[in-house]
């Protein structure tokens, strides 16, 4: 309606705009699909059958589940009438669909479904503000420009669909039930939530022990702690009766030292969507479509992005939205009092299809309070990410004390550490340093003094075990594909750019583990159900539950969408993995007690 209304197309019609030489029509999300297995005569679950490969892939008009089982909606196939009727009018099609791997999709599997062979050209911009639309118009390219992101989307579909088709029909047969599903994504992240969950569950919590004292030097003292802690209790209290009110201390080493904390990036849509499950319990799916709300809104830029970064075009436009935001923000003193604008986010290099989060010129009216919410998260991340650098002054001091029965035992080293901020910077934004906040200085020591005890104590504690995934925990796990595990380093570094899922695809796939109940929340925690143990049991060796191999897939489809790797070598690597885990698992005689026939 909007992109209708900037061109002139103000005239409403049964399923499309019409006016001023435009003629705009729409989709609803996908209105065509991957055709399923029956269309291409599999209309049973036999091993025989499988690995199904269709070579060409169908597409259909979108399907809807019903009662009476699979059927066409009839609204998507309406819709598609519309279109074909509009394309058949014009001389050539502008794409309008959102500038991303999924709405590239949408439209060449429309143009395609409906054997369309008319020229188009690309409408791509961030933001849905009148401004930004012209510009676009004003800029139109190529659509051909974009055939390696649809190669990229086409290619993610099919491998998809081969990957959970297969492996959720081979699953059927070992499992004598048609209740279960594995896929390309989704089963990889599983078996990141059961795997944390059997270390949490299997740690043996050990104890251990801490050492601290008190040390003086004329009026000045400081708390002091052992620089290690003691796994043997005999050993703690052996040292600890060791030392008393009386012992001295020798300062063995002081370091100070200017820090320069840079502020964080600009949000992208993974970091927006952690932040607000940390502090607000919102969930990757909830913080999405509202997101998605307040971009149809034209409050904030398009929202499914993977970039935390702007070019300099876009910088240039800051100044506005920051004068704008200062308008009507609770921030507005920060904003008022910012003296420069910090361009650590700034690099065009890494921007992916869509820039960093920001908010628009528009402001915001009539709020839903979820939708202020982070509406104000993202305008707060902005000041931040402008704002100066935080600068502190750090000391640590280290003493060696010698005990009492020094003859005994070795002397003992303790550090104390210290801060003093001199600028709070972004850090300031949010009042978290405010004027005495922060500072923890150290007395004016230096090495080679001698300190007084002036008190000593010991506590204790208990190991604790990494803490059960959170959604925000999760989304971090699987934007990095759990590099930490993952040994070599060029792989490690292409997970990191690309991960497992994307960030538009994350939070659906969090929602269907829940969905099929292979995981449940309990609070903030995602704790695997009996499901999703005894899947991640039987997959957990198999390459289908393999993070990072994936990763590395998702690593070939961003080549692909570069123009880099052709798709061909692609398909033919799933191809080969779907009929290997097509194998492992018919061949499988464990899961759930049954056997595959």
């Amino acid at each position: 309606m909007d992109i209708a209304r900037v061109v002139g197309a103000t005239e409403k019609m049964d399923g499309y705009c019409t006016g001023n030489g435009y003629m705009v029509t729409w989709a609803l999300g996908h209105l065509v699909q991957l055709a399923l297995p029956g269309t291409y005569g599999y209309t049973k679950t036999t091993a025989a059958d499988l690995p199904m490969l269709p070579d060409p892939f169908r597409l259909v008009s979108r399907l809807i589940r019903t009662d009476r089982g699979t059927v066409t909606d009839l609204a998507a196939s309406r819709q598609l009438k519309i279109i074909e009727g509009v394309f058949s009018r014009c001389e050539s099609i502008i794409v309008a669909t959102d500038a991303g791997r999924e709405g590239e999709l949408i439209f060449r599997w429309i143009y395609d479904y409906l054997g369309c062979t008319k020229p188009f050209m690309r409408l791509w911009i961030s933001s849905l503000t009148d401004e930004a639309i012209r510009e676009g118009m004003a800029n139109l390219r190529n659509g051909s420009d974009y055939d390696s992101l649809h190669a990229a989307a086409d290619c993610r579909a099919k491998a998809d669909w081969l990957v959970g088709m297969n492996a959720s029909r081979a699953l059927a047969i070992a499992t004598s039930s048609a209740n279960n599903s594995i896929g390309r994504v989704q089963t990889p992240t599983l078996a990141m939530i059961c795997t944390r969950f059997k270390e949490n569950r299997n740690f043996v919590s050990v104890p251990y022990w801490q050492l601290h004292i008190t040390l003086t030097l004329g009026e000045a003292h400081r708390q002091f702690i052992h620089t290690e802690e003691f796994k043997d209790k005999a050993a703690a209290e052996a040292a600890f009766g060791n030392i008393g009110t009386g012992s001295q201390a020798t300062v063995t080493r002081l370091e100070r030292k200017r820090v320069f904390r840079q502020p964080p990036l600009l949000y992208d849509l993974t970091s927006l969507q952690k932040d607000c499950n940390t502090h607000y319990d919102l969930t990757a799916e909830k913080t999405l479509s509202i997101a998605q709300s307040l971009y149809e809104k034209k409050l904030i830029s398009y929202p499914r992005t993977g970039s935390r970064h702007i070019p300099e075009d876009v910088f240039a436009e800051v100044p506005l939205l920051l004068e704008r935001l200062a308008s009507h923000s609770t921030l507005s003193d920060k904003i008022v009092n910012l003296d420069g604008l910090n361009r650590r986010s700034v690099d065009a290099s890494k921007v992916t299809d869509h820039h960093a989060l920001l908010v628009t010129p528009n402001r915001p009216l009539a709020l839903y309070k979820n939708e202020q919410i982070i509406y104000d998260m993202i305008a707060g991340r902005m000041v931040e990410a402008f704002s100066e650098e935080c600068v502190k002054d750090t000391a640590t001091v280290v003493a060696e004390v010698v005990p009492d029965a020094g003859e005994r035992c070795e002397g003992l080293t303790f550090e104390a550490k210290g801060c003093i901020v001199r600028k709070a910077g972004w850090r300031g934004v949010y009042g978290e340093y405010g004027e005495d906040n922060g500072n923890t200085a150290l007395p004016d020591w230096t090495e080679g003094d001698t300190l007084v005890m002036a008190g000593c104590s010991m506590s204790s504690g208990m190991t604790r075990p990494k803490p059960l995934h959170t959604e925000s925990s999760l989304l971090a796990a699987m934007e990095t594909a759990g590099r930490e595990d993952v040994e070599d380093e060029e792989v490690r570094q292409a997970l990191k750019d690309c991960g497992i899922g994307t960030p538009a695809t994350r939070a659906a796939i969090i929602e269907t583990l829940l969905r099929r109940e292979y995981m449940v929340r309990v609070k903030k925690s995602l704790v695997p159900t009996e499901k999703g143990l005894a899947l991640y049991s039987i997959v957990k060796g198999m390459d289908i539950a393999d993070v990072e191999m994936t990763g590395q897939w998702e690593a070939e489809l961003a080549e692909i969408e570069k123009g880099k790797t052709p798709h061909e070598a692609f398909m033919r690597d799933i191809e080969s993995y779907t009929r290997k885990i097509t194998t492992d698992l018919l061949a499988c005689d464990r899961i759930f007690g049954h056997k595959a026939s």
